[in-house]
């Protein structure tokens, strides 16, 4: 499994109405260095059935979304994440 295969896996695992962050995701996924890597991966992301809006920075923020981070911070709300 390559390690985009495995950050997508984490990702689509991330229950509704919580939060993994970007180093997180890319600690689980193997690579504990890598969260950029996970941020570029999840940008390209156009699944539905995987949330990368349940994947933040860090620092608490939302940080980026490729739908924008408007609907980002939305789905966070309506799921009780933020």
């Amino acid at each position: 499994m390559t390690f985009k295969e495995r950050v997508l896996k984490v990702v689509s695992q991330i229950p509704r109405g919580k939060t993994l962050t970007y180093s997180q995701v890319a600690e689980i996924a193997g690579s504990p260095k890598a969260a950029r890597v996970v941020g570029s991966i999840l940008k390209e992301n156009f699944d539905p059935k995987i949330p990368c809006h349940r994947v933040i920075r860090s620092n608490g923020t939302p940080g980026e979304y490729n739908r924008g981070n408007k609907e980002k911070i939305r789905l966070l709300k309506e799921e009780g994440a933020l």
